[in-house]
């Protein structure tokens, strides 16, 4: 009974991962044609950053799924709120819909900083501990799959994630989606790397045929942080295993009308928020019918 469950599970993650992969091409082909709104929305996420260093990150998660329902005709989206998001099964921050089939697609939103990015927390930190069984150094090509194939690790493609990264100072973004399938094919070997050099706890780090690095898993143990431990991998030394869904790095500019416009909103009454709320509405429909 539990290994059909498994099944029916991957099977499940699988149909949404092809789900998501159709929304993507989508959603590529809607900011190849209309570039100058998701570089107003993703300056806007990241204009943010100047109230504080996490704000933008719940920002995104309202932004991606507004910009969705206002713009993308054929989707749908819901921002799914903290409290539920614990309570999800998976790592999911909004729900696209599909408006014909109905089909619902779990997104992780990532706002990141060029560099390290954390692509599932193991939440069941079991993904170090099935690495830990093959010891330090995995170059069979049969252990190698059979490690990719083991239910510990379903979350090497059960999260469908997207990554909106930025670089602070060139004052430029990306939405970089990472090649799961590709970065699976392309492993050769798995190496233990222990903790030093300002690493508290051990990691495992895949490489390719090249030895160029892929991405590696943290640490999964109860002493390790959120950030200790999972799948990473690294957007400047793993560009060739991301697509970019924005054509490449796009420059954005800081709204400070934006901010300007926050702070009025949180000392100003309800009805003020409306009058404003009218307004920006008018400019959404300005901006629809210049597409």
């Amino acid at each position: 009974m539990v290994d059909e469950e498994a099944d029916n599970a991957v099977n499940s993650v699988t149909d949404t991962r092809k789900e998501y992969q159709e929304f993507l091409k989508r959603l590529t082909l809607f900011v190849s044609k209309n570039p100058d709104l998701m570089t107003m929305t993703l300056g806007n996420i990241f204009t943010m950053r100047l109230i504080g260093n996490k704000t933008h990150g719940d920002m995104a998660e309202i932004a991606i799924s507004e910009f969705i329902n206002q713009y993308m005709y054929d989707f749908s989206s819901k921002h799914v709120g903290k409290d539920l998001f614990r309570a999800k099964e998976h790592e999911e921050d909004i729900t696209v819909v599909e408006a014909l089939t109905k089909k619902e697609i779990p997104i992780s939103l990532k706002a990141y900083g060029v560099g390290p990015l954390q692509l599932s927390t193991d939440k069941n930190e079991r993904m170090f501990p099935r690495l830990e069984q093959e010891g330090d150094d995995i170059r069979d090509r049969d252990v190698i799959d059979a490690i990719f194939s083991d239910d510990s690790f379903t979350s090497f493609q059960s999260v469908n994630v997207m990554p909106l990264i930025y670089d602070e100072k060139h004052k430029r973004c990306n939405i970089m989606i990472f090649d799961y399938d590709k970065a699976k094919r392309d492993t050769a070997f798995i190496v233990k790397e222990t903790a030093g050099s300002g690493r508290l706890h051990p990691v495992y780090r895949f490489f390719d045929a090249n030895s160029q690095y892929i991405c590696e898993v943290r640490y999964g143990g109860a002493s390790a942080n959120a950030l200790q431990r999972g799948l990473w991998t690294n957007t400047k030394t793993a560009s060739q295993y991301f697509t970019s869904i924005t054509g490449g790095w796009i420059t954005y500019a800081e709204n400070m009308t934006l901010l300007e416009l926050f702070s009025h909103a949180l000392v100003s009454s309800q009805t003020g928020h409306q009058k404003a709320l009218e307004a920006v509405e008018a400019d959404i429909q300005r901006l629809k019918k210049a597409e």
